[in-house]
């Protein structure tokens, strides 16, 4: 049977109940005189809810938070103390994009801090044994968004019904979870804690956890139970769907805490997504049982509602810059700036410049297993992409495209990573096309045809496609400067556009001579973070394609490495992954580093292009100068959404 708080969110949706009398109703839950006298609060409550509270139909706060709250510290500059209240409207171009409930929220079992440092938040307590055991300690008291207590059981149901069940998790327990591909043993000491031991250290585990999309090893067990074979004959029997072919596709539907597509279920992030999807406009009212405080007491978060308009991606600037927005990334580039700085006195918005965190904003990605005889022979040639990576000007890109205000650097690690190296950023990133010449005359390539362009061994010109995902026009327009000064080294380069999968299938076949994509994903790691992505163990390496699948598919597809250095980098990786200090960690990514900086795998043209960030003049706690980053970051998550406030 539903209790009143989850009667009360599943009737605040559009059309049911008025935005204000939702606000006012969304988190008042069960008789205060049965949590203790709401006067001798040591918290402070929203103004949204106190009626609730006061009409009974909520616990006061200081019963809905747990015994010890996390407390966010305002340090009076970057973060100051605000106060309850206000809608934060933003567009989205996709009605899946309601899954930003759960990216901005960023409440995880541990999440980055702005520094990127990893700190325990929904969890009070993390304590780890060897790099190989990890004791995860709950707030008691802790509640999810429907006011039922949070304990180690949502883990025990997770583990045990969940990753284990062989209808809702085929392929087992996440792969993230295997060591030398053991599971770990998992045990439920008691209500509130919760451990995780395997033979061997796993540095990735507290990552994943932390993640944009994280690995959420707990789900609502009270509420997806009565979709679970083992107990659905339990108590009240649950009702089929004609949606639905089995039991384990219709549990698979409900339980998403990562889309936040399902409103029935509960969560811990800040806001409560009410609006079931398909809509064009999605609602969030604040979690009455979140656990983070201010210093003063006031329960996060302070805005009380978050509506998400579904917009056409094209007409986001437009809406944006005309005020429609109070906060807002999504859907702007660098492009857009001009345009959105002149609405800013009209329309009462401020509009910032963050450095985007991938490891290059657009890179060139020499396929390494291409299947042309000829073309791979060069691509693995170590001379020829320094060639190639020399002769490209990353100034006149820098100053034609991005004002001058990029970086000018390859695709590797940016200055806000502890990683960061001056002398790797720039390796073989500077215009020499004298050097550049050199290099191919020295690999034999001396002969050119009648338009200057040089012959390949098999007297072919050095023709290069490179292709493209088609899904803007400034791809194209970077690669017609890139073409202008190669053709001063003597190649010729062909721009091929096609639809994303296409793209990706043919260079996952070999097709493909070189395509143009976003650089690394993370460009701020730690020496605590998966270098994953710049070793040869994944298929959407597009550099590295067939060795990244046969490293995921454990020899059954793809091709072993043939080069040196993607042995080296695997062997590296493994030696991370083993690694149990992280000084040892830091070494084994210093290596990697200096690995790809001289091997050139992949050509960054420019990073750290600017993403516009609007703020309304009104909205405090954003920062003026910050990160865009996915992973980590999740964007605005890192800066704590929760803590942004109205000032009016």
């Amino acid at each position: 049977m539903l209790n009143r708080s989850t009667a009360i969110v599943r009737s605040c949706r559009p059309g049911a109940l008025g935005i204000a009398t939702c606000i006012g109703l969304l988190s008042l839950l069960a008789s205060p005189a049965a949590w203790g006298d709401n006067n001798a609060s040591r918290y402070i409550d929203s103004p949204a809810l106190i009626t609730l509270v006061e009409a009974g139909e909520l616990p006061a706060v200081d019963a809905r938070l747990p015994e010890h709250p996390r407390v966010i510290p305002m340090d009076g500059t970057r973060r100051t103390a605000g106060r309850h209240g206000g809608q934060w409207r933003m567009l989205i171009n996709r009605s899946k994009d309601v899954k930003l409930f759960s990216v901005y929220g960023y409440a995880r079992l541990v999440n980055y801090s702005d520094t990127l440092e990893l700190v325990p938040d929904i969890l009070e307590d993390v304590i780890i044994d060897e790099g190989r055991i990890f004791t995860l300690k709950l707030r008691k008291g802790h509640r999810w968004s429907d006011g039922h207590p949070f304990t180690a059981e949502d883990f025990r149901y997770w583990w045990e019904d969940v990753a284990n069940n062989d209808d809702l998790s085929p392929s087992g327990p996440p792969r993230v979870l295997l060591v030398d591909d053991n599971p770990p043993q998992v045990e439920f000491i008691d209500d509130w804690t919760v451990r995780f031991t395997w033979d061997q250290p796993n540095p990735l585990f507290l990552p994943a956890l932390a993640g944009a999309s994280p690995l959420f090893i707990y789900r609502p067990a009270h509420y997806l139970g009565q979709f679970h074979e083992l107990y659905k004959n339990a108590g009240k029997k649950k009702k089929k769907s004609w949606r639905t072919r089995n039991w384990a596709s219709e549990h698979n539907r409900m339980d998403n805490l990562y889309k936040s597509d399902n409103p029935d279920l509960p969560t811990l992030q800040p806001w409560v997504n009410t609006t079931r999807p398909p809509a064009t406009r999605f609602v969030g009212l604040r979690n009455p049982y979140f656990h983070r405080v201010d210093p003063a007491g006031r329960q996060l978060p302070y805005i009380d509602e978050i509506t998400m308009t579904v917009a056409d991606g094209k007409l986001i600037p437009a809406k944006a810059g005309s005020g429609e927005v109070d906060l807002q990334a999504r859907g702007l580039k660098f492009s857009d700036y001009t345009f959105l700085k002149e609405g800013e006195e009209r329309h009462n918005f401020d509009v910032r410049l963050w450095r985007t965190a991938t490891g290059a904003h657009l890179a060139l990605y020499p396929n390494l297993n291409v299947n042309d005889p000829v073309y791979q022979a060069l691509f693995r040639d170590v001379r020829f992409r320094r060639a190639l990576s020399l002769a490209v000007n990353r100034h006149e890109i820098n100053q034609v495209m991005y004002f001058g205000l990029a970086l000018e650097t390859n695709n590797l690690i940016l200055p806000d990573s502890p990683l960061y190296n001056e002398t790797t950023a720039h390796a073989w990133a500077g215009f020499d096309i004298d050097r550049a010449n050199a290099l191919l005359n020295e690999i034999g390539l001396t002969e050119f045809n009648d338009d200057d362009i040089r012959l390949m061994p098999n007297g072919e010109p050095l023709e290069l496609i490179i292709e493209t995902a088609g899904e803007d026009t400034e791809q194209t327009d970077v690669l017609q400067l890139v073409s202008d000064s190669w053709k001063q080294i003597g190649v010729k380069i062909y721009t091929k556009p096609s639809q994303r999968e296409v793209f990706r299938n043919r260079i996952f076949s070999g097709e493909t001579h070189m395509s143009i994509w976003s650089g690394y994903d993370n460009g701020v790691p730690t020496a605590d973070m998966s270098p994953t992505e710049f070793t040869p163990t994944q298929q959407m390496g597009l550099h590295w394609p067939k060795w990244g699948q046969w490293y995921e598919s454990k020899g059954s597809a793809g091709e072993p490495p043939q080069m040196q250095v993607a042995r080296d980098l695997l062997n590296l990786h493994a030696q991370w992954l083993a690694a149990g200090s992280r000084d040892e960690r830091e070494l084994i990514w210093q290596q990697i580093i200096t690995l790809h900086a001289d091997n050139v795998l992949t050509i960054g043209l420019v990073a750290g292009v600017l993403q516009p960030i609007l703020v309304h003049n009104s909205l405090r706690n954003i920062p003026d100068k910050g990160i865009y980053s996915w992973d980590p970051g999740a964007h605005f998550g890192i800066y704590m959404p929760d803590t942004f406030w109205f000032d009016d």
